[in-house]
Formats: structure tokens, sequence, C-alpha cells
């Protein structure tokens, strides 16, 4: 393979600490490659020295002749004075661009949903940086270097940034650099993976699951490797070797080691002990919302919900910008009423919610963070063990010397950490997170995913992080045309009912007769409302054997078998009159 660009004896240094020392690295044609690393540690100043926005101190970085390269910032430079259109294709008669199948893919894929012809000033910060990388991927360029490229998208969204990726070049040409903490995006493109971490690059094959792999033989290789470190590596291999086995089915990963590696790590999760104390924490009621709904003016964001919480559950909620999703959490949380309907909350249930304006910290803003912690009690239980509230600030990457920094003075992502341990340590036993991962890196992913793995209590999450909603949570739902439904295949099944639905509405438009005849219009609308409340009906059955399960004598295999083989029939049937509620509500659109 051709050699595209080189760095070579890299020095780069700040007042106060060096950030590269002798750094000798280089990009061959084919190249898919992941940056990770700790915040901070210079992963977004390594794109900027190789793609020439920064120079080292020493050192030099050379492109073959020819090679074009394009960079994505994580701050954009959009010109404000511009249109949407005018940003992505400048200056390319609309015929030829209209007429090219990778431009009009890049359009589809980002920006479908932003006005044309709209100012780039009065765009969101979303809409900007989909914009800035539209404009980014419809030119033709050897290297593209991403920062934070799935920032602002959401799960259908990254799904095509990758799929874009995969297909742009052949295998053999072209070279992708790319700087994120989505450890999916990760496993999907990448085909080799450098760590940024004490002043050097270390490179590792293959996406973030292989990647873990040699990590963790790396670490006990190395006898000076914090032990603790190496077991929160072990188990988050674990659970990549248990949990999503189609990640570590590419040709690199060495599937007998890593089963070598994880043979007496127990599952990430025990999930009937966690079922049976949160069935202690909270009853048998968490919150019920029955036939609820939600209208503001004439805008209907939910309708006729029924969704009954259960002890213990672990629910991610997936759907697009803007479909419902935080209104459905308001509801749970009880600062929202419905418009109509009802909700039944237990009366034990105490909610905390992980926001994104970490508005938990705004009254300890100048409080050192040892202070902060020292309020609360002095000793906790996390997965069995007792710990106190210091111990439980270092399990989430804290090193001591920070414990003296005021709270206004921590980084983005231990502010974020802050935030979520003082939730915790409130002890509610309701969770909710709002967009838990941002500013954290893979590390810290993977240590809060470790403390909230013994959380015992019910935990929803919000989030476009696939990699986090399929690691903490046991179940999705998606929030889909106001509508709330159960994804038993999880994040798949949510991106192909999308698909549908995307695909299907210009084809029933087009298909659609004027309207109904009476008779048949009256029949549709029968079908229609029967449907819904079947719907309603076989949710609240499966509602109950989930309750049934966690309730259930666990060391009675045959009566447990009993139980699933009557979820797993009710869970057809519902799928079945869904998908006819659909068709039927497409119909009625």
């Amino acid at each position: 393979m051709a050699h595209l660009l080189g760095a070579e004896a890299l020095h780069l240094e700040y007042p106060t600490r060096v950030i590269f020392d002798s750094l000798t690295i280089g990009l061959d044609e084919g190249d898919r490659i992941g940056i990770v690393g700790r915040n901070g540690d210079g992963k977004s100043t390594l794109l900027k020295m190789l793609s020439g926005r920064l120079e080292p101190n020493s050192g030099r970085v050379t492109r073959r002749n020819g090679v074009t390269l394009a960079v994505l910032d994580q701050s954009d430079d959009l010109d404000d004075s511009k249109t949407v259109h005018q940003t992505i294709i400048g200056d390319i008669d609309e015929h030829v661009w209209a007429g090219d199948p990778k431009v009009r893919d890049v359009i589809a894929g980002l920006a479908a949903d932003i006005p044309w012809e709209a100012s780039i000033k009065d765009l969101s910060g979303g809409q900007r940086r989909r914009v800035a990388l539209a404009a980014l991927l419809i030119g033709d360029h050897d290297i593209i270097f991403l920062d934070e490229p799935t920032n602002h998208l959401d799960v259908e969204g990254i799904t095509w940034l990758a799929g874009h990726l995969k297909r742009r070049w052949s295998a053999t040409s072209g070279a992708l650099v790319v700087v994120t903490h989505d450890r999916w995006f990760l496993d999907e493109i990448c085909t080799a993976t450098w760590e940024v971490h004490d002043r050097l690059i270390e490179p590792f094959e293959g996406g973030y699951a292989a990647y873990i792999l040699q990590r963790v033989e790396r670490d006990q290789m190395n006898a000076t490797m914090e032990a603790k470190r190496q077991n929160l590596m072990k188990k988050e291999l674990a659970w990549l070797r248990r949990g999503a086995p189609a990640r570590t089915a590419k040709p690199k990963f060495r599937i007998d080691a890593a089963n070598a590696l994880i043979a007496n790590e127990p599952p990430v999760r025990d999930s009937v002990s966690l079922a049976s104390m949160a069935m202690q924490r909270l009853g048998k009621d968490v919150v019920d919302l029955e036939d609820v709904s939600v209208s503001f003016g004439e805008k209907h964001v939910l309708k006729n919900v029924t969704w009954r919480i259960a002890p213990g559950e672990r629910t991610g909620i997936l759907g697009v910008n803007g479909a419902g999703k935080s209104t459905l959490l308001s509801l749970v949380a009880g600062s929202l009423q419905p418009t109509s309907g009802r909700i039944k909350r237990g009366k034990t249930i105490k909610v905390s919610t992980l926001t994104q304006q970490l508005a938990e910290l705004e009254d300890v803003w100048n409080d050192r963070v040892s202070d902060v912690i020292s309020r609360h009690k002095s000793t906790y239980i996390a997965g069995g063990k007792e710990m106190t509230p210091t111990q439980m600030l270092e399990r989430v990457g804290f090193q001591s010397a920070q414990l003296a920094t005021p709270v206004k003075d921590l980084s983005g992502g231990q502010k974020r950490r802050l935030q979520l341990l003082l939730i915790l340590l409130s002890e509610p036993n309701v969770l909710i997170l709002d967009e838990p991962t941002n500013d954290l890196d893979t590390d810290m992913l993977a240590a809060i995913e470790d403390l909230l793995d013994t959380y015992p209590g019910t935990l929803l999450v919000v989030s476009h992080d696939r990699y986090l909603l399929e690691r903490v949570t046991d179940n999705q739902y998606a929030v889909l045309d106001g509508h709330l439904r159960h994804l038993p295949r999880g994040v798949d099944q949510y991106l192909e009912l999308r698909g549908a639905q995307t695909t299907s509405k210009p084809a029933a438009a087009a298909a659609k007769p004027k309207g109904l005849g009476g008779a048949e219009l009256r029949n549709a609308q029968k079908e229609f409302a029967a449907a819904g409340r079947k719907i309603e009906k076989l949710s609240a059955q499966i509602a109950e054997l989930h309750l049934s399960m966690a309730a259930h004598d666990q060391s009675d295999y045959t009566g447990l078998g009993t139980i699933s083989t009557q979820l797993s029939d009710v869970q057809k049937q519902l799928d079945e009159v869904e998908t006819r509620w659909l068709e039927l509500e497409e119909l009625l659109a």
C-alpha cells in the first residue's frame, strides 16, 4: 500500500507540560485509524499536527505529492453570511451535483431536514455541525481527519455516517483518522486504533473490541499496571464477548485469547440480585403511564402511551430529536403533567435525573471537590462492597490531587463524572440519564458503566451512543410518531423501523387514493382503534410477566422456563399487532 503521510520525530510542548516527544507515525492507503485516550492527552492536538493546522516545536510532517486532505474540527468556522445551499454545494451547478449519487446521499443523510436556503447564522449548533460535515464529505479527498464527528448526530445519523465512510473508498485507497468516544462507531469503521498516552502513540490492530483485548494482554504483561485498571478492562472485554458477539467476528480479533482472558470473569451484571434488591427498595410499583397523551398547543407530542415501569428495569429510549423522549421522561420524573391519561406513582420512589446542564453543581461551584463529597454519608455499598465517598471518586477516575480543586476549575468530563456521582450518592431508586456520555473519553465511559452495573434501581437512559445503550440497559423502546414501541431486537430493529418509515411515506403518498370510501374508512378506523387497545393489553401482559419472572424462585428452572415461553409468545403477538397498527396509521394519515 502506498504511503500518504508521515510524521517524524514530532515534539510539542506548552509552558506547563510536554504533549508529544519524538513521535514518529505514518498513514498509508487503506488506513482507517481511530484515536482514543484520556481527555487532555493530546488526541485533537495530534489531528491538528498531522493535518498541518498546528506546527510542532520540532520534527516534521510530510505528504506525498498531490495528496489532498480535509479536516472536521470540533468547532466550526462556517461563514454566517452564506446559506446552507451555498455552504454545502458552493458554486457547483445544480444539474451537476443533483446528478451525483454521492452528493445526493450526503445531503439525504445529513441535511434532509435543514431548510436548503436557510442562513447559516440562524441554524442551531447541531445543524451547523451537520452542514460542516456534509460540506466536507461531498468533496474528493485522499485523507479525511474527523474530530468527534458523531457529536450532534442521532443513532440513525451515526449509522449513516459509518456506512458512508465504509463505502467511500475501496479497501486499499484513501485514509481516515477519527477522534471519537463513540465505541460502536470505532468498531464499525476502524482497522487500527492509536492510543494516545504519556507523550506517545501506541498502535493496536483492529477497532475498539480488538484494542481492548490487546490492551488487557499488554496490561497483564506489565507488572506495574494498576490491578484496578486491568479488572475494569477485563470486565469491558467480557461484555464485548458475551453481550455483542458480532463485534468479535473481525478476522484480527483473537477469540481464543479473549476466551482465556475472561474465563473466570462473572457476567457484568448480576441481573437477578439487582432485580431482587430493586423490589426491596421500590416494592412492586414504580411508575405506570396509562393511556397518556401530551400536547403543546396544536402539536401532539405523545399519543395514548401506556408504559408500566418495573422495579429494576434497565431501559434505553431511542428516537429522533424532537420525537418526545425528554417529554416522556419528564412524565416519569413528575416534572410534567399529561394532557390526558393517568400516571400512577409508587409511594416509595425517589427519582433523580442526570441532565445535560450540570444543574446539580450550581450550588457547589466554588467549593472544593473534597468538601462537596464530605457532606454525604461516610460509607456506601457498591457491588456488595463498602466504599467511602473518596473511594467512589477514585472509581470514576478522580486522583487524590484533584480533591482540593474547586468544582468550577474541573474539566468538562470531570464535572460530568462528579455530577453523576453526587446523584448516585443521594441514593435514588429511579435514575434517569439524559445523554450521559458528553465530555467523557472511552476509559471514563467504561468506569461509569462499571459503576452503573451495580446500581440496584430502575435505570432509564436516553442516548445516541449505541454502545452505551447496549452496554448498560437490558431492553430498548422507541418513541415513533408519538407512540412508545418496544424493541425486542434493540437498536437494529429501531433502524429498520425508521428506514421503513422513511421510505414508505413517499411511496404511500404517491400510491394513496384521494380518500377512503365511507364504509372502508369506518372499517379501517375501527381496526386501528382495536389494534391500539390490543397493543395496550399485550404490553401490560409483558410487564406482568417480567414482574413474575423477577419475583419467581430463581432456582425453579422449570417455572422460569414456562414464564419465558409465555413471554416469547406474547411478544410475538405484540410485534404482529404493532406492524398492522403502523400500516393502518399510514393508511389513515
